[in-house]
């Protein structure tokens, strides 16, 4: 259940920011960080396609599955 640390952390942080800010202000900050979030499994996704391309050999056809 280690888990359980950071989910009561972020749940935390989040109502510590909501005091802080007016309505229109978390509804912007909630969007934009959801948009983050976004963008950072993206990313991770890709480095993780790529390390796993540069880890494998290639297939039977001579291709790498990596191939631009």
């Amino acid at each position: 259940m280690s888990y359980c640390c950071d989910v009561l952390l972020i749940s935390t942080l989040a109502c510590q920011i909501a005091d802080c800010l007016d309505d229109d202000e978390l509804s912007l900050l909630a969007a934009d960080t959801l948009l983050l979030s976004d963008a950072l499994s993206a990313i991770a996704v890709r480095r993780s396609i790529t390390n796993s391309c540069t880890n494998s050999s290639p297939t039977t056809d001579n291709t790498t599955c990596c191939e631009e």
